[in-house]
């Protein structure tokens, strides 16, 4: 199994990201490196409250960027946007040249096959083993048993589990279940990977594991976004930093740090 390269570029951050979108020509995927692109975005809900307000960011192919913030300062609710859970209120958004704000419903799961998603509580199927929880994804997108089982086996040896392939969930520890987690994530070869809080639930020590395998993800050319509360992750891997605080971006910093809001 080859996983994807992208391209790399670095943009000056004013390239990226500015205090307003107004008035400008929407660039396309053909016309920019960017791959994911948000420009006055607002997402309020039922009750009125403003979980984004005005959000503007742009990010590159093959960029690392975490997302950090409070409780409640957005985080979440960006991520359900990227992944077309939840529809912008205002503004505009765009996913690997797809306008989420005008994606016909019957195009959404082929647009999400593109997406890799890790979550924090692993959720992975209990009573199929390490091997059935990857080759799900697979057959998900109706992937013959030829390539599952040449790309599932591949992609464990990658996280470190080719030999836990029988395994159950409940007989791995939950540094082991990320892995897994990550190896579903990432057998459909995706272009932009996001990781939701994906070391809340592990020990330093496994979560340093799982970070370094994000880092070889995006350096073999995903795109990788990363929601965490975990500071010292963030300031010791000196990666773009975004911060959010009551639903706006307070930060955007090339090489940044966890820093404090208040």
């Amino acid at each position: 199994m080859v996983i994807k390269v992208g391209e790399k570029r670095g943009n000056r951050r004013g390239e990226r990201t500015s205090a307003s979108g107004k008035g400008r020509r929407r660039r396309t995927a053909s016309e920019s490196n960017e791959i994911i692109t948000l420009t006055d975005v607002s997402k309020a809900y039922s009750t009125g409250a403003p979980a984004l307000k005005d959000v503007n960011l742009r990010i590159n192919k093959g960029e690392f960027v975490f997302i950090v913030g409070d409780s409640g300062s957005g985080k979440s609710t960006l991520i359900k946007l990227l992944l077309r859970e939840l529809t912008i209120t205002s503004g505009y958004i765009n996913v690997m040249g797809y306008d989420l704000s005008k994606i016909k419903h019957r195009k959404i799961p082929k647009f999400r096959r593109n997406i890799g998603i890790v979550f924090q509580d692993f959720r992975l199927l209990k009573d199929r083993n390490v091997y059935e929880n990857v080759a799900f994804a697979q057959r998900i997108i109706q992937k013959s048993n030829k390539e599952i089982k040449k790309n599932v086996p591949s992609i464990l040896a990658i996280v470190g589990l080719a030999g836990k392939y029988k395994a159950k969930p409940k007989q791995l520890s939950g540094g082991e279940q990320q892995r897994v987690a990550l190896a579903r994530a990432l057998v459909n070869e995706p272009t932009v990977l996001l990781a939701d809080e994906p070391t809340g639930n592990l020990d330093p020590k496994n979560s340093w594991e799982i970070m370094k395998l994000l880092e070889q993800i995006n350096e073999n050319g995903t795109t990788v976004l990363v929601v965490t509360h975990n500071r010292e992750i963030v300031n010791a891997m000196q990666k773009r930093v975004v911060t959010l605080k009551k639903g706006v971006i307070v930060s955007d910093e090339e090489k940044g740090g966890y820093i404090d809001e208040d």
